[in-house]
């Protein structure tokens, strides 16, 4: 299982490629997202940010449907659940 650093950096990461990938400035970014420069900078840097404001850098970076399926997946009990459900 993953510490929440790493998976706030692995975050952070993916944004950051998303971003050059798409050739956004850090400035740019937050201009589009309405994100001030020093959060997007300060994410950058540390993954530290708001929900909120990682949400409205999503929707810039075309990732919004990523946190659709946030929290989504089913835990299941017994193989007998994984089936009954297939039949549904």
């Amino acid at each position: 299982m993953d510490s929440i650093l790493s998976i706030r950096n692995k975050i952070r990461d993916r944004v950051k490629s998303k971003r050059k990938a798409m050739k956004l400035s850090q400035e740019e970014l937050a201009k589009r997202s309405g994100v001030s420069f020093g959060s997007v900078k300060r994410f950058e840097g540390t993954g530290e940010i708001s929900l909120t404001s990682l949400l409205k850098i999503a929707i810039v970076l075309e990732s919004e449907d990523d946190f659709d399926s946030l929290f989504m997946r089913k835990s299941y009990q017994s193989l007998q659940e994984v089936i009954d459900e297939a039949k549904q």
